[in-house]
């Protein structure tokens, strides 16, 4: 009953102290005191299982780099004279939070808290230091565990992150700025779920997080997010901010997530993750009309991987993904996630829609490769706002272009059905209305037949070009 109406008991003594009168009613002073203990609870809970982790990162860079500049007909005239320049040795020094998870001294944080360090040493709240080593980690879900030579540590308890709910509270614990043995606590709400941020640091992968407005700042990164009964709902890895500091967005990977990794970074096991090997994307309605649907759920398969386990399995360009392994599938990050997480080669059904006739394919799970080979990563862009080539050695180069047939697009006008729909120079032109494009004569062909709006299939995906309207079209329009 206390969680339940806590919120308008809170608000309540706000309102009371608004309307200017002298004291509170007592039945809401005690619900917010009650609601005070709790959190001061939570705070001595989590704070004696909360560590502060700094690293030392040692690098060394040649006298000639740090005191010569770049001018390298410079540096190799004063090597002439003088001989090689020393090098020297500086370090880098970081930061961050974790959290004990085990009596005997396992300690999990973030993977770029710990990343490249020589050094790692962890604080815990009574201001004891230990040296830390890594017992494993993962750079994709940007996880790791430490371990400690310490024995009989209070650790936190790990919640369900499946059950977190927007609104309830969230309070994050960490070392910000490391101005303090001691943790300390913000308090906020679960403002959203299943966030993503972009890919900006290697192959990290930052999807389905926990959104609060609980204050983190730098040195929280590591840090438990925790409900209000001090259990770990997630862990704090970043924020959104325009000036470096707490802006009222923060993410945290959910709790969940790890536990589905632990037990594989405990044991200095290599976390393995499922590959199908297509490139997807999502659909809008211009694709779903396209392609005869009349929703958008489902992801559409843009590009197969020579080799991989969706071309092997039959799978095609253009089928629309609709189910994976028994799971509903309604957007690419739904997708990804089921792919990650199947085992190594066990065989899934996948259900996809082709020709609007639903057809499943049996398809073994391959490991995720280490080193992806690099495609060609065509950008989209005149018949409706677009120029192309005949795609020679020369376009290839001048492009970076892997294709072996389409046409390759060499202009874009701005504005234009072709921009609109996200064409751009270097994109190479494989199907206008699912008919192949192996030159310009297929291509001159294709544009000449199209009418109406246009679907497009490039070496980056499925695009749809509206057809042109033309000013005297739009003035009879207006009359």
């Amino acid at each position: 009953m206390f969680k339940r109406f806590v919120f308008v008991s809170v608000f309540a003594v706000l309102a009371v102290g608004l309307a200017g009168q002298a004291s509170a009613n007592p039945q809401d002073l005690s619900v917010a005191k009650a609601l005070e203990n709790t959190f001061a609870e939570v705070a001595d809970k989590a704070g004696v299982a909360v560590v502060s982790i700094s690293t030392i990162h040692t690098a060394k860079m040649s006298g000639g780099q740090n005191q010569l500049g770049n001018d390298e007909m410079f540096r190799q005239f004063f090597k002439d004279f003088f001989g090689d320049i020393p090098e020297r040795e500086f370090q880098q020094r970081g930061l961050g939070s974790g959290f004990i998870i085990d009596t005997d001294g396992y300690i999990l944080t973030n993977q770029h808290v710990i990343a490249g360090a020589d050094k790692i040493e962890v604080t815990l709240s009574d201001g004891r230091k230990f040296p830390a080593k890594v017992k494993g980690q993962d750079e994709r879900a940007d996880l790791a565990v430490l371990k400690i030579n310490a024995k009989n540590l209070k650790a936190l308890e790990l919640d369900d992150s499946d059950n977190v709910k927007i609104g309830q509270f969230a309070i994050a614990v960490g070392n910000p700025f490391g101005i303090a043995n001691k943790p300390t606590v913000t308090v906020g709400v679960i403002s959203a779920l299943n966030r993503s941020l972009p890919r900006t640091l290697g192959d990290k992968d930052y999807s389905d997080l926990i959104q609060t407005d609980a204050a983190i700042n730098p040195g929280n990164s590591g840090g438990p997010l925790v409900d209000i009964d001090g259990k770990v709902m997630g862990i704090n890895v970043a924020i959104i901010s325009t000036s470096g500091g707490y802006q009222g967005i923060g993410f945290a990977i959910p709790i969940n997530t790890a536990k589905r990794v632990l037990s594989d970074l405990v044991s200095g096991r290599e976390v393995l993750y499922g590959w199908l090997g297509v490139n997807v994307q999502d659909l809008d309605e211009d694709l779903a009309k396209q392609f005869g649907l009349t929703e958008t759920k489902g992801v559409l398969v843009a590009r197969i991987l020579p080799g991989s386990p969706a071309e092997k399995g039959k799978m095609q360009n253009g089928d629309i993904i609709k189910s994976f392994d028994g799971k509903s599938v309604e957007n690419v990050r739904e997708l990804l996630k089921l792919v990650g997480r199947a085992p190594i080669g066990k065989k899934v059904k996948v259900v996809v829609l082709r020709d609007k006739k639903e057809t499943a394919l049996d398809i073994e799970i391959a490991q995720r490769p280490e080193e992806l080979k690099e495609y060609a990563e065509a950008e989209l862009g005149n018949w409706r706002g677009l120029e192309a080539q005949e795609l020679t050695p020369a376009t290839s180069q001048k492009y970076k272009v892997t294709e072996k047939g389409g046409v390759v697009v060499t202009n874009i006008e701005p504005g234009s059905p072709a921009d609109e729909a996200g064409l751009k120079r270097g994109d190479v032109i494989l199907e206008i209305n699912k008919k192949p494009i192996k030159n310009m004569k297929d291509y001159d062909d294709a544009v000449k037949s199209a009418k109406g709006d246009a679907l497009i299939f490039t070496s980056r995906g499925y695009a749809v070009i509206k057809e042109e309207v033309k000013e005297e079209q739009k003035d009879n329009g207006q009359k």
